[in-house]
């Protein structure tokens, strides 16, 4: 779908790399610019899947020759971005300024925790810290426990990478219809306050500011539950109807603690009933009971147990132990990814390459 975009990608940790890997899957030219080292050993380096299809040219950025071959991957591209702290990029020249004078066009992505200004902006942290003070961990627990910690593509990539990438998407957009680049400020304390809009939109459930109150992360039609064998299964039948399949299939139906779903003042009774009969079977059993209702219960599997789960190896979703591109397109064929390459591998044909398109 991106095929004839050129994005140059300053090497960095977590998010940066996840959106210039989406945007490699989704068929872009990506060319990661890796930091030389010992790993640059052809047999000896280590492969990254956040690397794959994208091919490596190794730089020493601070080297005036590597900085002339930086500049001139950046002459080329359509695309560029970098997850590094705010300043690093301008005082090595290649920062925004620097980049759309060389290349006007230029859509220049910048990835970070707090953003380019404010406060905190050169300060370090990580995925909770910024979840946290975003507001979004808020609601990550159960009443009277402490927030729990997401799975880190919550707020790396949910609130990072995914709007990184529908930035640079946007952004290469403006640049074909105008010739104007333009700076993507992707921040992931923004991006996970913005993810909180769907929180929001439901009203009174979240205006009580009291974790456990809102109908997220206290009812107990929204929880985990442990099995007899040490599993657990996910339930949130939220709407009416799917919360009646869920009391039919555990035989509650009209059972009177039952009957007010959506009372707070109920739901740490209910819980505990629904913790003990969860208890009483094993994660395997409960799962056969629901299977095929839209009771909206699933067992917790782990990633190897989710590679061989009926429905996820029906879509065909994992490939030789990778997760396939995502989404999916009706007029591309599903196709496996490139391995990642070695570090540096693309390194003489990226700046034969150069040259001979005159960049260099």
């Amino acid at each position: 779908m991106l095929h004839g975009i050129r994005i140059v990608e300053f090497e960095a940790l977590g998010p940066a790399p996840f959106a210039g890997m989406l945007l490699a899957d989704l068929g872009a030219e990506v060319i990661v610019v890796h930091r030389p080292g010992a790993a640059d050993t052809p047999g000896k380096a280590e492969r990254n899947l956040l690397d794959r299809g994208k091919r490596s040219i190794a730089l020493d950025l601070k080297s005036p020759g590597d900085l002339t071959i930086a500049r001139a991957l950046l002459r080329s591209a359509h695309g560029a971005t970098e997850g590094l702290r705010p300043g690093v990029m301008e005082r090595l020249g290649l920062g925004p300024d620097d980049a759309l004078a060389l290349n006007p066009a230029l859509v220049y992505g910048r990835m970070t925790g707090w953003g380019q200004d404010g406060p905190l902006a050169r300060q370090a942290g990580h995925d909770l810290n910024y979840l946290a003070r975003s507001g979004a961990l808020f609601y990550a627990g159960l009443p009277g426990q402490v927030p729990g910690v997401p799975p880190t593509m919550l707020g790396d990539i949910g609130g990072g990478a995914l709007y990184l990438t529908v930035g640079m998407l946007a952004g290469l957009m403006q640049a074909r219809a105008t010739g104007e680049g333009t700076v993507v400020d992707a921040a992931i304390v923004d991006g996970a306050s913005h993810m909180m809009a769907l929180l929001l939109s439901m009203g009174s459930a979240f205006s009580t500011h009291a974790r456990g109150q809102s109908l997220l992360d206290g009812p107990h039609w929204s929880r985990c539950y442990a099995c007899a064998c040490g599993g657990h299964v996910a339930v949130q039948c939220l709407e009416p109807k799917f919360y009646a399949l869920f009391l039919e299939r555990l035989g509650l139906t009209g059972d009177p603690l039952f009957a007010a779903q959506f009372d707070p003042s109920l739901w740490p009774q209910q819980a505990a009933v629904l913790e003990s009969l969860f208890a009483s079977r094993s994660r395997d059993d409960w799962a056969a009971v629901f299977a095929g209702s839209d009771a909206c219960v699933a067992p917790v599997l782990s990633p190897d147990e989710a590679q061989s789960d009926p429905h996820i190896a029906a879509r065909g979703i994992w490939q030789a132990g990778a997760p396939r591109a995502a989404p999916r397109f009706s007029t591309q064929p599903p196709a496996r990814p490139p391995d990642p390459p070695l570090r540096g591998q693309d390194s003489a044909a990226i700046r034969t390459e150069l040259e001979r398109e005159g960049y260099l």
